[in-house]
């Protein structure tokens, strides 16, 4: 088994009186792919930004390949490369120039850095437009860019945060591939989407986080079976909601059945076979059903049960 390139025990991050990261206990392993899920507000971005040295924690430990996060971060730096969710170019520079003042910055020159910029372009398809200005280029070629600078060091740690967010289909296909090519090489990386289904193609565990903590931890398929058969979330009167939970629980396809904040929570083995009986059962009891929810065992439905469906800013 892969030993842990991340150790993260008890990570504390506020802003003023806000709490964004609350007491974080994470293991990362060396070479897989790890992704980080969650609403806008969860404090994705914000443990990527302590990771990548970018903020300082409040609290707890990092340590990244042996190195300690707070005391030795110089050592650190040269181990990671980022992938931000914001085009990180100049754009008016080719990409060429652009390949260039980042692998300086990292402390390549001379040969080394010219074989570096040369494997970059080619591993992105960009050597025909190598000394094209940035700003002339599709957004997703941009972003393909902005992948190459992060890894023009050959990086032993790649963050990527929502790096498929607004290109097109083939450009989303060849950030896959290459994710997935990384990884054969060794490479860990940090993935962090909105896409469940990129999390389930592409990594090999998953955290979903809520309020600054983790919600949870497994793989895509061992969160997948959280949901069985999938769940149901269905509304009934406030007064009918209890006096149904003992009829709900008795079921044969449903695994538990409790009122949560006023809607009634049905875990299933089977949700087609529960959502007959149940409304069958609501018929019965004359109770009026005001709405009715299937989460399908997925990546998503997981999120969803676990984080809620509340718009975030």
């Amino acid at each position: 088994m892969s030993r842990p390139l991340i150790e993260i025990k008890g990570l504390l991050k506020t802003f003023a009186e806000r709490v964004v990261v609350r007491d974080l206990h994470l293991d990362i392993l060396e070479g897989e792919v790890f992704g980080l899920l969650g609403p806008n507000g969860a404090g994705k971005s914000t443990t990527i930004s302590i990771l990548a040295t970018l903020i300082a924690p409040n609290g707890g430990r990092v340590s990244i390949a042996g190195f300690d996060l707070i005391g030795e971060p110089f050592k650190i730096k040269p181990l990671i490369g980022v992938v931000p969710q914001e085009i990180a170019l100049y754009l008016p520079l080719s990409p060429r120039d652009n390949l260039s003042f980042f692998g300086r910055i990292y402390g390549l020159s001379g040969a080394v850095l010219q074989e570096r910029i040369d494997w970059a372009l080619d591993l992105v398809k960009l050597k025909e437009r190598a000394a094209d200005p940035v700003k002339t280029f599709s957004g997703g070629m941009m972003r393909r860019l902005n992948i190459a600078v992060g890894l023009i060091h050959r990086p032993r740690l790649l963050f990527m945060d929502e790096p498929t967010v607004g290109v097109d289909p083939q450009s989303r296909n060849f950030i896959f591939e290459h994710v997935e090519q990384l990884k054969q090489e060794g490479m860990t990386i940090i993935y962090t989407t909105h896409y469940m289904e990129e999390a389930e193609r592409l990594c090999d565990r998953v955290a979903i986080m809520e309020s600054g903590e983790i919600r949870a931890l497994d793989t895509p398929q061992g969160l997948i079976n959280l949901l069985g058969g999938g769940v149901i979330h269905a509304e009934v009167p406030p007064e009918a909601a209890e006096g149904l939970l003992t009829a709900i629980r008795n079921i044969p396809s449903v695994k538990t059945a409790s009122n949560v904040n006023g809607r009634l929570l049905l875990e299933t083995t089977e949700a087609t076979r529960a959502i007959v009986d149940f409304i069958e059962l609501c018929r019965k009891r004359e109770v009026n059903v005001l709405s009715l929810e299937i989460l399908q065992p997925n990546l998503e439905g997981v999120f969803l049960h676990l984080t809620g469906k509340r718009l975030r800013d």
